[in-house]
């Protein structure tokens, strides 16, 4: 801990050229600033692209058929063929390591024909048939009622989940929804539940005129039996679906006689591979922002460093009369080092503060003007700034190391005949 004096001596000495102190100071100040920022700003674009992911589970994958590239046995080549709720048992079964396989359907779309009519009026929305545990895969809060049961879809009963544009679109304002029909494509359903997507910043629109039905009561009623158009197949914890998804093609390529190696017939979005690419792509972005970060800094701990050997030079005279007295050269050499410590870390500290004042002012002119695309939240975290501290103190010693070992190496008998 410093002495009384030895801070006064200190403050002196930085207090002695302030104009210099401050020109130096503002390097450090500057590059710690720029760290700061950098990195904050590669977490804002960070955020703004992976929540375009929403919260549906990102170990997962979405798969569907396509036309054949190559015939087999005896089957022509452009050959189409649909999965059935068959396939779903079987993948359950046989392929290890899957949390979740959701079979689905769809029909229409919300920018398409209307397919909907609730007294007068009509719209043109999503209708998925869906199973239970597709909220597990993507997330949805719950407004009033409840999601699709296992009990809805062993009865194919005739229910409805609604989403919040559905809502406003064939009911009046502050009416009740629940206990109501809709007609979806000339056939009742009842509507037990309404949904809005869980912090999603995709195609808000679009989550907002969904209807989800039960996935049963979605092929009877719309005469598409077992047939399934796709589905949404997520891993465990832990495990890749990337890592599987090689398995489950080849077993319904089996299961639906297509060529082993037909590329073409089985179509897929692999959301988990999309999701490291952008992970990776960020990670890469983020130790760029140190290294340049740290570059800009260099700038500042080098100007620091020759100032230092610039005060040692005017203090000779100072350091011989010390040195003659008794001081001992590790004596001289600390109080260099913890002036151009403290003046490191000063300089630092405030700029970090700045660096915090101005993420505070762009995150509160994103709440004020509303999302922005591809960016959301600039920020760093606690360990972000204890990195910039640890480099601080590194920097700080750095910089006085060569001042501090010049002043030691001066004879005191050289250093009193200096004038």
């Amino acid at each position: 801990m410093f002495s009384k004096d030895r801070w006064n001596e200190i403050l002196e000495a930085l207090n002695a050229n302030k104009f210099r102190t401050f020109l130096t100071a503002f390097g450090v100040f500057w590059g710690i600033t720029i760290l700061v920022l950098l990195l904050a700003l590669t977490n804002g674009l960070k955020n703004g692209v992976t929540a375009d992911f929403g919260d549906f589970a990102t170990n997962s994958m979405f798969m569907w058929t396509q036309g054949t590239s190559k015939p087999y046995k005896g089957l022509p080549k452009g050959r189409y063929f649909n999965y059935k709720i068959g396939d779903v048992e079987a993948i359950k079964a046989e392929i290890p390591n899957l949390k979740y396989v959701s079979p689905r359907n769809q029909l229409g779309g919300f920018r398409g024909a209307n397919n909907v009519i609730r007294g007068t009026k009509t719209g043109a929305f999503e209708i998925y048939g869906d199973y239970p545990e597709y909220i597990k895969q993507q997330p949805m809060d719950i407004l009033q009622g409840r999601f699709i049961s296992y009990s809805d879809i062993d009865a194919k009963r005739k229910i409805c989940v609604i989403g919040t544009d559905v809502v406003r679109s064939l009911y009046a304002k502050g009416e009740d929804a629940l206990g109501t029909y809709i007609k979806i494509n000339g056939v009742n359903f009842l509507v037990v539940g309404t949904f809005k997507m869980s912090n999603s910043q995709g195609d808000d629109e679009q989550d907002a005129n969904t209807i989800y039905i039960p996935f049963t009561t979605f092929g009877q009623a719309f005469n598409r039996g077992e047939n399934v158009g796709w589905m949404a197949i997520t891993a465990e914890d832990g495990i890749s679906i990337t890592s599987l998804k090689q398995q489950i093609f080849d077993l319904m390529k089996s299961r639906h006689k297509v060529h082993p190696e037909d590329q073409r017939a089985i179509g897929h979005f692999d959301l988990s591979e999309q999701f490291e690419r952008i992970s990776g792509l960020f990670s890469i972005l983020t130790l760029v922002g140190y290294f340049v970060g740290a570059l800009v800094l260099m700038s500042g701990i080098i100007g620091i460093s020759n100032i230092m050997l610039i005060v040692v030079k005017e203090r000779t005279k100072e350091i011989g009369v010390r040195r003659a007295l008794g001081a001992t050269p590790w004596t001289i050499k600390s109080q260099i080092l913890q002036e151009s410590l403290i003046l490191t870390i000063l300089a630092g500290m405030v700029g970090i503060s700045f660096a915090a004042l101005v993420i505070w002012i762009m995150n509160s002119i994103l709440d004020s003007v509303g999302p922005v695309e591809n960016f959301a939240n600039p920020s760093v975290s606690m360990q972000v700034v204890f990195t910039a501290l640890i480099i601080l103190v590194v920097s700080g010693v750095l910089a006085g190391l060569i001042p501090a070992n010049s002043a030691t190496k001066m004879k005191p008998v050289d250093a009193l005949r200096i004038e």
